[in-house]
């Protein structure tokens, strides 16, 4: 069984492609909905978090962790994997390294929550990989919240998206790094802002990729579980709303709480 998690509904994008990659995999997804969005959270609030997640998961028989989560990734990935050294971990990261080596302009940009905008990691990511070209980070304050209501297609929210977006555009950037999963769900959205000028960059299918590579086939029996530490009735009604209801039928029940 592989446990995958996240603050919120962002993570669903992950696991989706995770579900696509490991069609025959036991899959258990979290959502932390009690605390959510990290965005905003302090690093030592969300390590314990996600201390805490990880260590449930693997004492119900998940044989990989994937921390599908920028902010958590960012903050406490590091501590995650030495505290269960014998389980495959696998982290979120912003596609810096990607978008760096494909981009023409050589200038690219980062969308991302407070959290991981100001975090070291994204910082030694960009030292690591993009040297040689300019990184424009932009902290998104509320949009994974409103990612996490389903309140993405609102027309003032529309219009943040693109008040932000332009600028960035303007600046040259032709690669544009969607730094938070929950970001994945506004790709409608954001696409036709791009007119042609930039691409989206997104890691889902990168980490589907890796788990694929640690766990190999993992066989199974095709099924997946739901929990939220609150109201998981919305975790599962949002499926429909984010066009996930293929891994609805894969659901064994409703989503169910979780105290942690």
């Amino acid at each position: 069984m592989i446990g995958v998690f996240d603050s919120g509904l962002g993570g669903l994008s992950v696991l989706a492609a995770i579900a696509r990659a490991l069609p025959h995999a036991d899959l258990t997804y979290v959502a932390d909905t009690a605390h959510v969005p990290y965005g905003s959270r302090s690093e030592d609030f969300i390590r314990g978090r996600v201390l805490a997640i990880g260590d449930h998961l693997i004492d119900t028989g998940c044989r990989m962790l994937v921390v599908a989560c920028n902010t958590a990734t960012a903050a406490a990935v590091t501590e995650l994997r030495h505290r269960h050294p014998g389980v495959p971990v696998v982290g979120v990261e912003p596609g810096v390294k990607p978008a760096a080596a494909t981009s023409r302009s050589r200038r690219i940009a980062v969308l991302a929550t407070e959290a991981t905008a100001k975090s070291g990691r994204l910082a030694r990511l960009i030292h690591d990989h993009a040297g040689a070209v300019e990184v424009i980070v932009r902290a998104c304050p509320g949009w994974a919240t409103r990612v996490e209501m389903l309140h993405f297609a609102a027309s003032d929210f529309r219009a943040e998206i693109a008040a932000t977006v332009a600028p960035l555009l303007s600046a040259g950037a032709d690669r544009l790094v969607l730094g938070c999963t929950h970001y994945s769900f506004l790709v409608p959205t954001l696409a036709p802002l791009l007119e042609g000028r930039a691409e989206l960059v997104d890691v889902a299918e990168a980490v589907a990729r890796q788990a694929v590579r640690l766990i190999g086939n993992a066989p199974g029996n095709c099924r997946l579980q739901l929990f939220a530490t609150a109201h998981p009735e919305r975790l599962h009604a949002a499926l429909p709303a984010l066009d996930l209801n293929w891994l609805a039928a894969r659901t064994v029940t409703p989503a169910q709480q979780l105290a942690i």
